[in-house]
């Protein structure tokens, strides 16, 4: 790994059972899940891949592929055995079955795990927010009101 000023990009291979994170976080949507994984590869430098069951088109979004197919697990798998000889790769999944499926040489984290972990750095762009930001109106006229001794 290089030590320098600059980011280390990350060479991971991301793949993501995407509707196995969609259930373990609190996301709105497969949008809103896409978008912050879209963000975290990007972030990392890395690549990744969702993948979904069922029938939808298969997009790119940066460094994400968006895939369906008739059986998410199978794809997972066969990808993870295709790339695991030549690149790091990382499983999300909480799947059992897949995590096992896909061998030895294949790191595996859990989707909790995951979304734990990605949760802080979520909020890290954030500006610090003051009282006065989180008062409704009529709250902040009656302090400014006693304040003034009114």
């Amino acid at each position: 790994m290089k030590q320098s000023g600059s980011a280390v990009a990350d060479s991971t291979l991301y793949l993501f059972d995407g509707y196995n994170l969609l259930h373990a976080g609190s996301f709105a949507g497969v949008r809103e899940l896409r978008d912050t994984l879209a963000s975290f590869v990007a972030t990392k430098g890395a690549r990744g891949v969702v993948v979904f069951d069922g029938v939808g088109s298969d997009e790119r979004v940066g460094p994400l592929e968006i895939r369906y197919a008739a059986h998410a697990d199978t794809l997972l798998e066969r990808l993870a055995a295709e790339h695991r000889g030549s690149e790091e790769v990382c499983l999300v999944s909480s799947d059992l079955t897949v995590r096992g499926a896909v061998g030895a040489g294949v790191t595996k984290v859990s989707s909790q795990t995951f979304l734990g972990d990605l949760a802080p750095a979520a909020h890290s762009d954030e500006r610090p927010t003051q009282l006065r930001d989180r008062l409704d109106d009529a709250t902040r006229a009656e302090l400014e009101r006693r304040r003034r001794g009114l």
